[in-house]
């Protein structure tokens, strides 16, 4: 979460917007008397995948390089 808001808003904004997720969190936990359960590492990779491809390409080409994507066949 630090590093998707650092890239865009700054660092010092990102660290405030982190601490505060984490005071909603305990918040929550607190008021709902429940346990905390991660999502995983990649749970905002794999929300929006297709916007990830899309700012990478883009980003890759910006860069001088042509781009041709090809989906991996499902494990």
């Amino acid at each position: 979460m630090y590093r998707r808001i650092a890239a865009r808003r700054g660092a010092n904004r990102a660290a405030v917007a982190v601490g505060h997720a984490i005071l909603k969190i305990c918040y929550y936990m607190i008021r709902d008397r429940s346990h905390y359960r991660d999502l995983g590492t990649d749970y905002f990779n794999n929300l929006n995948k297709q916007d990830i491809v899309r700012r990478t390409v883009k980003r890759i080409e910006s860069l001088g390089f042509k781009v041709t994507l090809e989906e991996l066949p499902a494990a």
